[in-house]
């Protein structure tokens, strides 16, 4: 699909069909992803031909488009170069002003930097939860003390 088809699939599925308000909400979510600046003159161009980062902000927006409660994000910065990841992790401390966000990392300074509440699990298994800063600062559990320790991956 094109950069522009990503953001309207969802909007257009849903019943809302009209061309302007289609540009303005495509327009809208790409600048919210910071991607507009980036793409606005490539809209119909595929959308695999963006690098993996920026194809990573775009699947954010064309999740964003539907106007979602909460946003579920897997391991979103794998496979990115530290640049790419910046600019995820950013958007994501923005985000979480509007936006409940589910994240799953194995970085724990990612975890750190973007965290407000944190569930250790360890296979398959809740180990301890809690405020990131209590999480990180003050573990209770002898398992997650080890983790954090760096003692196992």
């Amino acid at each position: 699909m094109s950069i522009y088809d990503n953001i309207t699939y969802g909007l257009r599925i849903s019943g809302r069909r009209k061309k302007k308000f289609l540009i303005k909400r495509v327009e809208y979510y790409l600048t919210q992803v910071s991607l507009w600046d980036e793409v606005k003159d490539r809209l119909n161009e595929p959308a695999s031909a963006l690098s993996i980062g920026q194809q990573q902000r775009l699947c954010l927006a064309r999740g964003l488009a539907v106007d979602p409660e909460i946003i579920l994000a897997d391991e979103p910065t794998s496979a990115l170069d530290p640049l790419s990841s910046k600019q995820i992790e950013e958007l994501f401390v923005k985000l979480k002003q509007r936006y409940t966000i589910v994240m799953v990392t194995h970085v724990l300074r990612q975890a750190r930097r973007i965290a407000d509440y944190v569930i250790f699990m360890y296979l398959g298994e809740v180990i301890e939860h809690g405020p990131a800063k209590e999480f990180f600062e003050n573990p209770k559990e002898e398992l997650t003390k080890e983790y954090l320790k760096g003692a196992f991956n």
